[in-house]
């Protein structure tokens, strides 16, 4: 299974002359400065409502800050604060570099379809299998906290803002990062391991146990090298979207493994984050989640699988 990088070369030359490492971390500097302000207003005004909501109940017992979190409100405070990674990247965009935002897409400026619903059905097959090998590892799974009519009520909601959130997570690692750091490195350790690792180190939990919290990250490590490999492949951030979807959807609607995030989710399992874990839990956690993302990866990019990604040819690409 070769990869031809085409695509990909065509993709990291794109940058103009104006993509320079001081203007890229300036960039990447407000990008994290619109994000930091739009989750500070967004929390200030969803922790109002949660209080006004919450008062006549009295504080919850896991505490006020935490139970907000927690709630239906606090999630959807949180997703909707990725917005201010989409107006950062456009205000670094246009104002430090002098392009479009639409570059960061791909060769063609603009999202494979046929790549992102690719993506999408393949993590959610292989979504399937996780959660299979991980019921029969812990097989605790209860009905979820919301009601099947509550369920479908937000089913579309929260899709949209998991695609507000996923998408602006893929256009700042796998798209400004990576383009920008290829066009100025050659060697993939530095402009595909460094956003892998920075967008990993994200998702430490410092509520987790350090078994759970290694296995995690090495879950969602091997996942980054699959959002990174492909876009190498294709020269579009097409399929990385859709498999990112798959991905958060599975676990913000279907299936919880978090307790600080199942408030839509049909079904809960084991909490991640809680007590009982052992070293042996960790390591086939691990084992499972590096052994799906590589199963993905060859239902994306195998020559044989019917979902195998496509490049962006010279011939498929716009300028536009």
């Amino acid at each position: 299974m070769t990869i031809d990088s085409a695509a990909f070369e065509r993709y990291r030359q794109s940058p103009n002359a104006r993509t320079t490492l001081p203007r890229l971390f300036l960039g990447t500097a407000i990008v994290v400065l619109f994000w930091a302000a739009t989750t500070a207003a967004v929390l200030f005004g969803g922790t109002y409502v949660f209080f006004a909501w919450q008062a006549p109940a009295g504080p919850p017992p896991e505490g006020v800050m935490q139970g907000f979190l927690a709630s239906p409100i606090g999630i959807l405070t949180a997703l909707v604060s990725f917005a201010g990674i989409w107006i950062g990247l456009w205000v670094a965009m246009r104002w430090v570099h002098g392009e479009k935002l639409s570059a960061l897409i791909g060769n063609s400026r603009r999202i494979s379809r046929s790549d992102f619903l690719k993506g999408l059905i393949a993590v959610l097959i292989t979504s399937l299998i996780s959660e299979i090998l991980l019921y029969l590892l812990q097989p605790q799974i209860a009905r979820g906290p919301i009601s099947l009519s509550s369920w479908l009520l937000f089913l579309i909601p929260i899709a949209a803002l998991t695609l507000l959130q996923t998408s602006s997570e893929e256009v700042l690692f796998r798209g400004y990062l990576l383009r920008g750091l290829a066009n100025r490195f050659r060697s993939p350790f530095i402009w595909a391991l460094l956003p892998a690792l920075l967008f990993t180190s994200l998702h430490w939990s410092a509520s987790a146990a350090p078994a759970i919290n290694a296995c995690v990250l090495a879950s969602i490590a091997a996942f980054a090298l699959l959002l990174t490999l492909v876009v190498y492949a294709t020269g579009n951030l097409g399929a990385a979207l859709g498999a990112h979807l798959g991905n958060n959807l599975t676990g913000f609607l279907l299936i919880s493994h978090q307790q600080s995030y199942n408030s839509f989710a049909l079904f809960t399992a084991r909490p991640l984050e809680g007590p009982g874990w052992t070293t042996y839990d960790a390591v086939l956690i691990a084992f499972i989640g590096i052994a799906c993302s590589l199963l993905t990866i060859v239902l994306l990019l195998h020559p044989r699988s019917p979902l195998r990604v496509a490049a962006e040819l010279p011939d498929q690409s716009s300028t536009g």
